[in-house]
């Protein structure tokens, strides 16, 4: 396989991770919303313990910093789009 042909499997990846990223923020902004009605705070720790833990058994162990740092910044930014749809009044 050429460089071409591996660039193209990495192109297709990539768009396949950007839908399930535009999926995982549209959720991200319906919990932002049941988090309002309920008198939740946006941030859950013991929650995304849970999470990185889990993740980080199900890859190899020279893999496990790199799940950890791509989904703590999938949290961060979850977080982020969260405080600013309940500091905007959108939701």
């Amino acid at each position: 396989m050429d460089i071409k042909e591996l660039r193209d499997r990495i192109d297709e990846i990539d768009d396949g991770l950007l839908e399930l990223f535009r999926r995982r923020m549209d959720v991200s902004a319906e919990i932002a919303l049941y988090k309002r009605r309920n008198g939740m705070p946006v941030r859950d720790p013991a929650r995304e313990g849970q999470i990185l833990q889990s993740l980080s058994q199900k890859v190899a162990k020279e893999r496990e910093s790199a799940v950890i740092a791509l989904f703590s910044l999938l949290f961060e930014l979850s977080r982020a789009e969260q405080e600013k749809l309940l500091n905007t009044g959108v939701i």
